[in-house]
């Protein structure tokens, strides 16, 4: 017996034919109204009673786990026609599907399959091998060509009608919630801009939280971005019951400081400790030698610690320090300091370290009557324990929309003389300014130039220009909101 065609997924972007027909088209990326007038001239039928079509749709690639879906539950499509603009690599993600399977596979910490020989994904429910009878794939061309429309009209010629035979039963599979474990985004270039080392932290943890990649290591899996830098415009102490909101505790924090100036060797059960490695492990005290440069110029660039100790720690199987490295450098009239650590927990560690810099920058700064400025840290691997998980989620969460002022200025959109002019200002001074016609070409050369740094500034000007496009088409006026 026949069955109608009911489709499961995205039934008001399918074309129904013939509902109890035993063909489905699949038109990739081409207009179904475009197939359907290249079908005609064809000469195939589409007679709503006696086409052999039963639907016609668009693939685009992400659509593959809808189609097949829909397939399972309508056995009685035999064929299918893949013909249409194959833009994205959709055909052969369909073909290799039947052809040479599915393979498990993980992407953004979610278990998946992927279409063997091909990029594509599906959920983990989805195999050929549900498929009792899968559907004969036919692929006539593009129809742009007239070669391609013989191809088809010979494929409609050829088509054997079902003989009756009992049909499986229809597969109702549901699509799975898509709950990844971390988006998408380049691992090793999240920088941080902050004013206040609490500040930093709270942006850290949600980027670990939603960027960190899980990586198993013999301590145990955490969840781990690479390079991250964290600038802190305006280091202090913060109020110590804001800190213990967090778990933290002003006094350890205070001690941990006294610590990190210490130069006295580690005692007996410890490998090392930061004071001695800064003070005195090398046979010199870092902090005095970078002291007494910059007293002599202040413009010194050989201000740099290093903590790490290759012939031993690369090589030892006890503790190894994880800051490797510190660079004073008088910056705009202020000292600045650039720390670097190997590797860093970013739950429970990154603050203390921060105000153990702090304590080392404050230092130097009073011996040189010099005014302190920005710390900047460099995790090369930094890291939540997912035992600390819930707890670093829990941070994460409390974040809300914050307005930061973009450093790189603002800018002021208007119509002027036919034109949509845009002037970047730092200040109340004029640095640039961009003209033209067309809003696109204007979002070109701001994103060639650099010209702005935070993207919610870079969405506010984007609906500022499409504004005063429309504005320029209508020959009114412009007011920036």
């Amino acid at each position: 017996m026949s069955l109608e065609f009911i489709p499961l997924y995205f039934p008001d972007k399918l074309h129904m034919v013939n509902p109890r027909g035993y063909v489905g088209v699949v038109t990739l990326w081409s207009r179904i109204s475009w197939v359907l007038d290249r079908f005609a001239a064809a000469g195939v039928d589409l007679d709503p009673r006696t086409s052999p079509v039963a639907v016609m749709g668009n693939l685009y690639g992400n659509g593959l786990k809808h189609l097949l879906r829909n397939l399972l539950y309508n056995p009685q499509i035999r064929y299918l026609v893949v013909c249409g603009r194959n833009r994205s690599g959709s055909r052969e993600d369909l073909i290799n599907f039947f052809t040479r399977g599915v393979e498990d596979y993980e992407t953004l910490g979610i278990r998946c399959r992927r279409v063997v020989g091909t990029n594509r994904t599906v959920d983990h429910l989805l195999g050929p091998e549900l498929f009792h009878r899968p559907p004969e794939i036919l692929c006539p061309g593009d129809l742009t060509a007239p070669d391609s429309l013989a191809a088809l009209a010979g494929i409609f010629a050829r088509l054997k009608p079902p003989s009756g035979e009992r049909l499986p039963e229809r597969i109702a599979l549901a699509l799975p919630p898509v709950q990844v474990s971390r988006y998408p985004g380049n691992p090793r270039a999240h920088v941080i801009v902050r004013d206040t080392p609490l500040q930093a932290w709270r942006e850290l943890l949600f980027r670990l939280v939603r960027f960190g990649h899980l990586v198993h290591l013999k301590k145990g899996d955490r969840q781990e971005l690479q390079n991250v830098k964290v600038v802190v415009e305006k280091p202090g102490i913060e109020r110590a019951e804001e800190l213990a909101r967090y778990g933290f505790d002003l006094e350890r924090f205070r001690a941990y400081q006294r610590d990190i100036l210490d130069p006295a060797p580690p005692p007996g059960d410890t490998s090392y400790r930061y004071g001695h490695r800064i003070g005195a492990y090398f046979g010199v005290d870092g902090l005095a030698e970078v002291v007494r440069r910059l007293q002599e110029d202040a413009r010194d660039r050989h201000c740099y610690i290093s903590l790490w100790d290759t012939r031993r720690d690369l090589t030892a199987t006890g503790g190894r320090p994880c800051l490797v490295s510190l660079f004073f450098r008088v910056f705009e009239e202020r000292l600045t300091l650039t720390a670097t650590f190997r590797t860093h927990n970013a739950v429970d560690a990154w603050l203390e370290n921060f105000y153990g810099l702090m304590a080392i920058q404050n230092f130097v700064a009073r011996q040189t009557g010099l005014e302190t400025g920005a710390i900047t840290v460099f995790s090369h691997s930094i890291s939540v324990d997912v035992q600390e998980y819930q707890r670093a989620k829990m941070v994460a969460a409390e974040k809300k929309f914050e307005l930061l002022f973009d450093p790189h200025g603002t800018f002021r959109v208007t119509v002027e003389d036919g034109e949509i002019v845009v002037y970047h200002l730092y200040g109340d001074m004029v640095i640039n300014e961009y003209r033209g016609k067309k809003a696109e070409r204007l979002q070109h050369e701001l994103a060639r130039d650099l010209a702005l740094s935070d993207i919610g500034h870079a969405l506010y000007l984007g609906r500022q220009l499409a504004r005063a496009e429309m504005a320029l088409a209508r020959g009114e006026p412009f007011e920036e909101e």
